[in-house]
């Protein structure tokens, strides 16, 4: 099978994870490969901040724990870096440009052998005061929005499930 195809069929979310960091070459290509996710109109508008320092890294997920409502939470499952995608509220397009770099994030860090998991509610957490003093300090404009947070790192054995079967009715050719 196609390399490319074998990639999209194993990955897998990650929910337990080694403290080493992740390689700055491994951090660099899974990035770029954000930056060439198409885009509505061709305008690259979504905003990628990668995180590595683990003060702001717990700030943020702090701040999601908070926004799930158990701020004793780990939501970030150990990861050594989360990254943020922000996208532009104003374009019609603006989330689902966000979501299309979340899906390049993920696979490409499948295929240089770096272990993902897109973690939910970046809107909630940057529309917060402190989400938004975070946005401020990356000069992140205010007319952009939380999408999603992809971490990263090296997975524990038991930290990647098995795939569940493909629903039946999952394809429609009509």
């Amino acid at each position: 099978m196609n390399e490319a195809l074998q990639n999209l069929l194993t990955r897998r979310a990650c929910r337990k994870y080694k403290p080493e960091q992740i390689k700055p070459e491994e951090l660099d290509a899974i990035l770029k490969t954000g930056t060439y996710a198409p885009t509505g109109m061709g305008k690259q508008s979504p905003v990628i901040v990668a995180i590595q320092d683990e003060e702001t890294l717990r700030e943020v997920e702090k701040l999601n724990a908070a926004v799930m409502g158990n701020p004793e939470a780990k939501p970030f499952y150990g990861a050594p870096t989360v990254v943020v995608v922000f996208g532009n509220k104003e374009l019609p397009f603006g989330a689902a440009d966000g979501n299309l770099v979340i899906g390049n994030l993920l696979n490409a860090a499948n295929a240089v052998g770096v272990d993902s998991c897109y973690i939910w509610r970046a809107k909630e957490v940057f529309e917060s005061e402190e989400g938004k003093a975070l946005k401020a300090k990356w000069n992140i404009p205010e007319s952009y929005e939380g999408i999603g947070n992809v971490i990263l790192g090296y997975g524990e054995a038991d930290g990647k499930r098995e795939p569940v079967p493909r629903k039946e009715d999952y394809i429609r050719k009509v």
